[in-house]
Protein backbone atom coordinates (compact mmCIF):
# COMPACT_ATOMS: atom_id res chain seq x y z
CA UNK A 1 0.00 0.00 0.00
CA UNK A 2 1.44 3.48 -0.90
CA UNK A 3 1.99 6.08 1.62
CA UNK A 4 -0.86 8.67 2.33
CA UNK A 5 -0.82 11.77 1.23
CA UNK A 6 -0.14 14.09 4.07
CA UNK A 7 -0.35 17.48 2.16
CA UNK A 8 -3.88 16.35 0.67
CA UNK A 9 -5.15 15.20 3.86
CA UNK A 10 -4.04 18.15 5.39
CA UNK A 11 -5.81 20.61 3.45
CA UNK A 12 -9.07 18.05 3.71
CA UNK A 13 -9.33 18.09 7.20
CA UNK A 14 -8.20 21.68 7.72
CA UNK A 15 -9.60 23.74 4.28
CA UNK A 16 -8.09 26.77 4.29
CA UNK A 17 -10.76 30.08 3.24
CA UNK A 18 -14.11 28.47 3.28
CA UNK A 19 -16.84 30.50 3.33
CA UNK A 20 -18.77 33.40 1.48
CA UNK A 21 -17.36 37.21 0.77
CA UNK A 22 -20.75 39.42 0.93
CA UNK A 23 -20.48 41.99 -1.86
CA UNK A 24 -17.61 40.61 -3.81
CA UNK A 25 -15.82 42.04 -6.62
CA UNK A 26 -16.02 38.72 -8.12
CA UNK A 27 -17.72 35.77 -8.06
CA UNK A 28 -17.30 32.51 -9.67
CA UNK A 29 -19.37 29.20 -10.07
CA UNK A 30 -17.76 25.90 -11.61
CA UNK A 31 -19.64 22.85 -12.52
CA UNK A 32 -17.33 19.79 -12.92
CA UNK A 33 -19.27 18.09 -15.84
CA UNK A 34 -17.64 14.74 -14.79
CA UNK A 35 -19.35 14.07 -11.71
CA UNK A 36 -21.78 17.20 -10.77
CA UNK A 37 -19.85 18.82 -7.96
CA UNK A 38 -19.69 22.97 -7.48
CA UNK A 39 -17.21 25.22 -6.22
CA UNK A 40 -18.02 29.03 -5.18
CA UNK A 41 -15.06 30.95 -5.48
CA UNK A 42 -16.01 34.83 -3.94
CA UNK A 43 -12.88 37.52 -4.57
CA UNK A 44 -12.22 40.65 -2.87
CA UNK A 45 -9.71 42.79 -4.67
CA UNK A 46 -7.99 45.94 -3.58
CA UNK A 47 -5.45 47.68 -5.97
CA UNK A 48 -5.27 44.69 -8.61
CA UNK A 49 -4.63 42.20 -5.66
CA UNK A 50 -6.85 39.47 -4.01
CA UNK A 51 -7.66 40.98 -0.46
CA UNK A 52 -9.15 37.80 0.20
CA UNK A 53 -10.82 34.53 -1.35
CA UNK A 54 -13.32 32.20 0.02
CA UNK A 55 -14.80 29.25 -1.52
CA UNK A 56 -17.70 26.43 -0.71
CA UNK A 57 -18.10 23.64 -2.50
CA UNK A 58 -19.72 20.67 -3.11
CA UNK A 59 -17.22 17.69 -4.06
CA UNK A 60 -14.94 14.94 -2.88
CA UNK A 61 -11.60 14.98 -0.75
CA UNK A 62 -9.67 16.09 -4.04
CA UNK A 63 -11.91 18.93 -5.12
CA UNK A 64 -11.92 20.35 -1.47
CA UNK A 65 -8.11 20.46 -1.60
CA UNK A 66 -7.57 22.05 -5.01
CA UNK A 67 -9.77 24.65 -3.82
CA UNK A 68 -8.36 25.25 -0.56
CA UNK A 69 -4.67 25.22 -2.11
CA UNK A 70 -5.66 27.41 -4.79
CA UNK A 71 -7.39 29.63 -2.86
CA UNK A 72 -4.35 29.85 -0.64
CA UNK A 73 -1.94 30.64 -2.96
CA UNK A 74 -3.69 33.35 -4.90
CA UNK A 75 -3.50 35.74 -1.70
CA UNK A 76 -1.54 38.30 -2.30
CA UNK A 77 -1.51 38.14 -5.67
CA UNK A 78 -1.93 40.96 -8.17
CA UNK A 79 -4.75 39.39 -11.25
CA UNK A 80 -1.57 40.54 -13.51
CA UNK A 81 0.44 37.81 -12.05
CA UNK A 82 -1.76 34.88 -12.22
CA UNK A 83 -2.80 35.75 -15.64
CA UNK A 84 0.12 36.95 -17.41
CA UNK A 85 2.30 33.80 -18.17
CA UNK A 86 1.84 31.73 -21.38
CA UNK A 87 -0.31 29.29 -20.07
CA UNK A 88 -1.86 30.35 -16.84
CA UNK A 89 -4.44 27.13 -16.75
CA UNK A 90 -1.43 24.86 -16.55
CA UNK A 91 0.19 26.72 -14.34
CA UNK A 92 -2.84 27.10 -12.22
CA UNK A 93 -3.62 23.18 -12.14
CA UNK A 94 0.72 22.56 -11.03
CA UNK A 95 0.18 25.12 -8.50
CA UNK A 96 -2.59 22.92 -6.68
CA UNK A 97 -0.43 19.55 -7.54
CA UNK A 98 2.58 21.41 -6.01
CA UNK A 99 0.41 22.15 -2.61
CA UNK A 100 -1.37 19.10 -2.29
CA UNK A 101 0.53 16.28 -4.01
CA UNK A 102 -0.08 14.05 -6.28
CA UNK A 103 -3.40 13.63 -7.49
CA UNK A 104 -4.80 9.96 -8.33
CA UNK A 105 -5.57 9.60 -12.36
CA UNK A 106 -8.79 8.83 -12.06
CA UNK A 107 -9.01 12.11 -10.17
CA UNK A 108 -7.58 14.47 -12.60
CA UNK A 109 -10.74 16.02 -13.50
CA UNK A 110 -11.05 18.01 -9.90
CA UNK A 111 -8.22 20.47 -10.27
CA UNK A 112 -9.30 22.44 -13.35
CA UNK A 113 -12.70 22.68 -11.75
CA UNK A 114 -11.06 25.25 -8.77
CA UNK A 115 -9.31 26.63 -11.52
CA UNK A 116 -12.62 27.66 -13.69
CA UNK A 117 -14.21 28.50 -11.01
CA UNK A 118 -11.18 30.78 -9.96
CA UNK A 119 -11.12 31.93 -13.69
CA UNK A 120 -15.00 32.67 -13.65
CA UNK A 121 -14.52 34.66 -10.57
CA UNK A 122 -11.98 36.77 -11.67
CA UNK A 123 -14.02 37.34 -14.92
CA UNK A 124 -16.64 38.57 -13.12
CA UNK A 125 -14.69 41.57 -11.30
CA UNK A 126 -13.84 42.82 -15.25
CA UNK A 127 -16.85 42.04 -16.01
CA UNK A 128 -18.30 44.76 -13.01
CA UNK A 129 -15.49 46.86 -13.71
CA UNK A 130 -16.30 47.03 -17.31
CA UNK A 131 -13.29 45.74 -18.54
CA UNK A 132 -14.46 44.29 -21.60
CA UNK A 133 -10.89 43.28 -23.23
CA UNK A 134 -9.97 41.46 -19.81
CA UNK A 135 -13.47 39.50 -19.86
CA UNK A 136 -12.89 38.53 -23.76
CA UNK A 137 -9.39 37.26 -22.64
CA UNK A 138 -11.17 34.90 -19.20
CA UNK A 139 -14.03 33.84 -20.88
CA UNK A 140 -11.62 32.59 -23.94
CA UNK A 141 -9.58 31.15 -20.75
CA UNK A 142 -12.95 29.48 -19.17
CA UNK A 143 -13.25 27.90 -22.80
CA UNK A 144 -9.84 26.28 -22.56
CA UNK A 145 -11.10 24.85 -19.53
CA UNK A 146 -14.24 23.48 -20.40
CA UNK A 147 -12.84 21.86 -23.67
CA UNK A 148 -9.92 20.34 -20.95
CA UNK A 149 -13.26 18.47 -19.32
CA UNK A 150 -14.56 17.35 -22.94
CA UNK A 151 -11.04 16.06 -23.98
CA UNK A 152 -11.04 14.08 -20.68
CA UNK A 153 -14.62 12.50 -20.99
CA UNK A 154 -14.15 11.17 -24.23
CA UNK A 155 -10.81 9.69 -23.07
CA UNK A 156 -12.78 8.15 -20.37
CA UNK A 157 -15.31 7.00 -22.48
CA UNK A 158 -18.57 9.25 -21.22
Amino acid sequence: MSEPNFKLLDHFHNPRNVGKIDNADGFGRGENPINGYLTDIYIKVEDGKIKDIKFKTFGCVISVTSASALTEAMKGKTLEEILSNNNPIITLIKLITREIGEVPEKNWHCPPTAVLTLLTAICDYYRKKGEEKKTLELEKLIIDVKDYFDEYKSMIGK
